[in-house]
């Protein structure tokens, strides 16, 4: 079926099996009424008054029912790039939305400051508009050795004017509350005052592409921590990538982050696309940390969606083979080509990650670190977001706000 923003017009009941956030269902129901969930749990627990309420025409029943996906780590899609025109974000927006991730941030990388303001214009629109949930600055306050697909042109110390020029902007593109976090070395000279500027702009900390010591990070972390807005946790960019590995001697960030994490302030963003980590390393940290503690994300540049080829991410070439992409001059990684559906497929599948814990990482943790409210769960009263995939976690169909992009 490939019916596209169509209104489930009315009240409509999904069956199947649900994963609501606290457990999975085997023979659940979602109640659908306008753009919100009325009902979520146990079929046999529907309340009387919607028992005679009617699945969507060629409703199975078979399938199972998941929260809408939430990327808080998202550069691009289809082609498409948040750091370039209204209209190649607007692609990347739609392929992802369409591909289960129903709450996204836009990341910018790091840029010169016009570029960045521009990147800033056209993401905060897209905010106003509900198309997307925030804006992720990844940089430029980064580490050069650590810069992995980052431009090296475009790293700087901390500016904050920089920061006050881009939160203007967002705010003079209707969106004021825009950007959502901010990744940053805590090594870079001025780092230390960020988490307290950063809070004050409603914006999340996250420690990442860093050469610090563990010390260093820890202080950053416990910055983060305390400035942090709406009671939420710093976040850690995509851990272990971007930053020296562990060492029993000199452990580094890893360490302060896996701490900060297991100690229940801190979250860890985590690339589970087969491509960034091993399946044993992605086990570790469930294990450690718990799906509370992790956000499960793409890093998904234009090229996802797209067939193998040469793309761009901040104006830097990236060739794409065999579904990994790499800097075409230096060889880095280069962000990802995976939806987040994809991610959590992988997790279940290749990384033995219950069904519960990767959903959870990929919906609720990530809506609660970035204070979504009502969005990352099914559950009454929450926004009408549901991912309906088969047995094998293959997408079947999405519905977004109570409206169906793909059915």
């Amino acid at each position: 079926m490939n019916d596209s923003h169509v209104s489930t017009n009315g009240p409509a009941l999904l069956t199947g099996r649900l994963v609501t956030g606290q457990a999975v269902v085997p023979d659940g129901a979602v109640l659908i009424d306008g753009d919100r969930i009325a009902f979520a749990g146990k079929a046999s627990e529907l309340p009387q008054r919607w028992r005679n309420v009617q699945p969507p025409v060629g409703w199975s029943g078979r399938h199972t029912l998941l929260p809408g996906l939430v990327d808080a780590h998202c550069h691009g899609g289809a082609g498409g790039e948040f750091g370039a025109d209204a209209a190649s974000a607007a692609l990347a927006v739609d392929h992802h939305h369409r591909s289960g991730t129903t709450s996204l941030l836009g990341s910018l990388v790091s840029n010169s400051h016009d570029a960045l303001v521009g990147g800033v214009t056209t993401c905060a629109a897209l905010v106003a508009a509900g198309d997307l949930a925030g804006i992720h600055l990844e940089g430029p306050f980064l580490s050069m050795e650590r810069r992995g697909a980052q431009n090296p042109a475009a790293l700087c110390d901390v500016d904050a004017g920089l920061l006050e020029a881009l939160a203007a902007t967002a705010t003079t593109a209707g969106a004021p509350a825009a950007l959502a976090q901010m990744t940053f070395a805590p090594e870079r000279p001025g780092a230390t005052g960020l988490p307290a500027l950063l809070g004050s702009h409603g914006v999340l900390a996250a420690v990442g592409h860093t050469d610090c010591d563990a010390e260093t990070a820890w202080a950053a972390l416990r910055a983060g921590l305390d400035a942090a807005p709406r009671g939420g946790r710093p976040l850690v960019t995509h851990v272990f990538n971007g930053m020296a590995p562990l060492h029993h001697r000199a452990p580094g960030p890893v360490s302060a982050a896996l701490a900060a994490a297991g100690r229940g302030e801190a979250i860890l963003e985590v690339i589970g696309d087969g491509v960034h980590l091993a399946p044993a390393t992605v086990r570790m940290l469930f294990d450690l940390v718990g799906a509370q503690g992790i956000c499960l994300i793409t890093d998904a540049t234009a090229a996802s969606g797209m067939p193998d080829g040469t793309y761009t991410l901040g104006g830097q070439d990236v060739i794409v083979s065999g579904r990994t992409a790499r800097l075409a001059r230096g060889n880095s990684i280069a962000g990802g080509v995976a939806t987040l559906l994809d991610v959590v497929r992988w997790c279940v599948q290749s990384a033995g990650i219950p069904l519960l814990d990767a959903v959870t990482a990929a919906s609720s943790t990530p809506s609660q670190a970035l204070a979504l409210p009502g969005i990352g769960s099914l559950q009454a009263g929450h926004v009408a977001d549901v991912v309906v995939v088969d047995d094998e976690l293959s997408l079947q169909a999405v519905l977004r706000r109570g409206v169906w992009l793909t059915r």
